[in-house]
């Protein structure tokens, strides 16, 4: 057998540094595929899974890699370093990982790195997606290469400057120092590392024991901006002569304007510049937004049906049940089974759905928050029938997303007034336009069988059916995102994501799991993952109930069929943390579930009550319901860039997974949802967040970053979902829990439009 490469060896990559004034570097890579940990062979049934040999973010990474070298870093007189991230920042906080990698390879100071955000870039083709906890995994090696080769560009043109050997200068807080103690900033050397002609050349990255930034707790780059309001995202762009835009929408789900009665009288209100139909409603500009909805408000229309005309949960559901894929014949061994239903959820980030658009006869510029810019410059230059080199698309800053901004329907729809109306626009959407018109996570059922026999379990089975996921941003360009609105191509991306991200951590035997997809009538997108939530709060609450079938514990059960190390290490982790196994009053109870996915584990620990005066306590502007009092989280990413950005995420997931088990979900009623803002949208709040928060970062297992933002969520969900079944003594099956508990009574309007109670800038009429 062949000896192992030495460490040196797998460090050292090839890169170019570019023709340019000044210098700018970047990548040349091939695949690299993860070295597999060895594992003992487990005394369970082997459970062989497709993600242990390539997973959705596998497929990411390796679609980015032939472009890497397009990606460059560039060093100015000034002394900063500038690179332009071809992903979009939306919160998770990649803008300052990405400026610690380069603060890490450099030498640098880290506020003298400046990233920003770049324009769409078709010529990167897959590389400028943001989605599936993808970013830090495929620019990690990028990024250090181009740095670490401007590192080494400007120790060369030191060496001349300095009239001393390459090994004899050191680089350190962006001034290279020489052995007589001359220095030279690297702003000064910016230039003269520059070069005339693209070349070649090798680079060797630093090895983890010399990481002073990588790996160490930073706050964000951006946090005083933020805190300061001086951050700059699309609604505080000057673009000369964009005018407050906002539209009235139809009463259903994709309603078109049939007629409007008073387009001439809403013109002539005060503020009022433009009236105008469009394909998804009225569109309205006028000098202020309250002139907008004044004026949106004003407007009788009479509307045409949508895609999803009558429909309720209830006939939802029925359509779901219609698809669902058989389990089979039910073994001669004993089984544990169940059925779990997840209702619509709302993919209303803070931010509002909103853009930016500049449409001229023979020209388009947009600015907009968008994780897939490449794909919306192809469709919106479509839409505008201009060639796609005539349409600029800016990347801004998002004040969340969690999947929402992956569709551009926003920077779409201002393209369309832009040019129906012949001048620039800012358009918003309402709050209650992006919880009613907006995207959801989709309706679903999953269905559980295991069979087991003693101690050991013979197989699991697990069949998903959901209302249809839209993945019309494809994988960010226009020929996938094509191909994932044919009538075959829907169902093949659809069952793509899904094996591909769906892992079976556990050794339970042949494993099968299987997805059917019903009704493109809504609008649905990826909100805080794809399945993965739903699928795994229904096999983490199978998982409980075999344990207890058997008669062990959940924790000890859990660690007896776990498939490797790593995972059993978070696992004990947290049980440790959270004192696993202590006594509680009744109606109280822990719950702990496990999530694997995209080369990191997590385990969370919860804590909740579900006694009468808990549940039944008056909570002014909210929802009582059971309450989580504690809960803690075990991460493991492999190398973590940001621990502190790491910790806020996984925080951010508890309090996703709380909403989504208990309170946070839409209802619908006669081809419309009755939610429309916060109000009565009830995500977590200030009473249903934990007093207990604890959030435990794992020591590095892998060289390499896993994907983090979206892991907790599932864990979150799953945990919190067991906790309830253990504190009640019956397992949960409607999700969120309180579903059927809230109720809404529209108040009276024009017949037939409903609304909900309590949105007061509701516009519907």
């Amino acid at each position: 057998m062949a000896a192992p490469a030495p460490a040196l060896a797998r460090r050292r990559f090839l890169g170019y540094v570019l023709a340019a004034p000044t210098l700018v570097t970047a990548a040349e890579l091939g695949p690299a595929p993860r070295a597999a940990a060895a594992e003992a062979p487990s005394p369970a049934i082997p459970s062989p899974d497709i993600t242990e040999l390539v997973d959705l973010n596998d497929v990411m990474t390796a679609a980015a890699l032939p472009t890497s070298h397009l990606i460059t870093v560039e060093v100015n007189a000034d002394g900063t370093v500038s690179f332009a991230l071809p992903r979009a920042e939306v919160g998770q906080g990649i803008t300052t990982s990405t400026a610690m990698l380069i603060a890490e390879e450099m030498d640098v100071p880290l506020e003298r790195v400046r990233v920003t955000l770049a324009d769409a870039r078709p010529e990167l083709v897959f590389n400028q997606l943001t989605g599936g906890s993808n970013t830090t995994i495929s620019t990690y090696t990028p990024i250090r290469v181009a740095a670490a080769l401007a590192r080494a560009r400007l120790l060369q043109a030191a060496a001349g400057e300095l009239g001393a050997a390459v090994p004899d200068l050191t680089l350190k807080a962006g001034v290279v120092t020489g052995p007589a103690g001359r220095s030279i900033g690297i702003g000064a050397l910016a230039g003269k590392a520059a070069s005339t002609a693209t070349r070649r050349m090798s680079v060797e990255l630093k090895p983890r024991e010399r990481f002073t930034v990588i790996g160490r707790p930073h706050h964000r780059v951006d946090a005083l901006a933020a805190v300061t309001g001086r951050k700059k995202f699309t609604m505080d762009l000057d673009v000369p002569d964009a005018k407050p835009t906002m539209v009235c929408r139809p009463p259903t789900i994709n309603g078109k304007v049939g007629s409007v009665e008073n387009l001439a009288d809403v013109r002539a209100m005060p503020g009022v510049t433009d009236v105008a139909v469009v394909s998804t409603g009225v569109a309205v500009r006028a000098e202020t937004f309250g002139q907008c909805i004044d004026a949106v408000r004003a407007l009788r229309v009479s509307w045409k049906p949508g895609t999803a005309e009558g429909k309720s949960d209830d006939s939802v559901r029925k359509e779901l049940q219609a698809a669902e894929l058989p389990l089979g014949l039910p073994p001669l061994t004993p089984t544990v089974e169940g059925k779990f239903t997840f209702h619509f959820r709302s993919n209303s980030a803070l931010e509002p759905n909103c853009s930016i658009a500049d449409v001229r006869p023979d020209r388009a510029e947009i600015w907009s928050s968008l994780k897939a810019p490449i794909v919306a410059r192809q469709t919106i230059a479509a839409k505008l029938r201009l060639p796609p080199h005539a349409v600029r698309v800016h990347v801004t800053e998002g004040g969340g997303s969690f999947g929402r901004k992956l569709f551009f329907d926003a920077a779409l729809e201002a393209a369309e007034i832009s040019q129906r109306i012949g001048k620039p626009v800012k358009l918003m959407w309402h709050r209650a336009d992006d919880s009613r018109q907006g995207r959801a996570h989709p309706m679903a059922t999953s269905r559980v069988r295991v069979a087991y026999a003693g101690d050991t379990v013979l197989g699991y089975k697990q069949r998903h059916t959901s209302v249809s996921t839209d993945f019309g941003h494809g994988f960010g360009e226009i020929l996938t995102a094509m191909a994932a609105k044919l009538p075959v191509g829907d169902i093949g991306f659809s069952e793509t994501f899904f094996q591909l991200s769906q892992s079976m951590p556990y050794d339970f035997g042949p494993t099968s799991r299987l997805l059917s997809e019903t009704d493109q009538g809504f609008n649905t997108g990826s909100m805080r993952n794809v399945y993965s939530p739903d699928v795994t709060c229904a096999r983490e609450l199978i998982v409980d109930r075999l344990a207890a079938k058997m008669g062990k514990d959940p924790v000890r059960f859990r660690r007896a069929f776990l498939r490797d190390e790593r995972s059993r290490a978070v696992l004990e982790k947290v049980a440790e943390a959270g004192e696993w196994g202590r006594s509680m009053p009744a109606g109280t109870a822990q719950g702990i579930a496990f999530h694997s996915e995209y080369h990191a584990v997590s385990a969370v620990l919860v804590e909740i009550d579900c006694r009468p005066e808990t549940v039944s306590r008056p909570i002014r502007d909210g929802v009582a319901g059971p309450r989580v009092t504690k809960a803690v989280v075990a991460v493991d990413v492999g190398l973590a860039v940001n621990p502190l950005g790491l910790e806020a995420q996984m925080m951010g997931c508890v309090m996703d997974g709380i909403a989504q088990t208990l309170t946070a979900g839409l209802h619908l009623r006669d081809g419309h949802f009755l939610e429309a803002s916060w109000d009565n949208y009830f995500y977590t709040r200030q009473w249903n967040t934990p007093p207990e928060l604890e959030v435990i970062v794992m020591p590095a297992t892998t060289e390499e970053p896993g994907g983090a933002g979206e892991l907790g969520v599932a864990a979150s969900m799953a945990a919190v979902a067991c906790a309830y079944g253990r504190a009640t003594g019956t397992m949960p099956t409607t999700f969120p829990i309180n579903h059927g508990t809230l109720s809404f009574t529209p108040k009276p309007t024009v017949p037939p439009i409903p609304q909900s109670p309590t949105d007061g800038l509701d516009h519907v009429r």
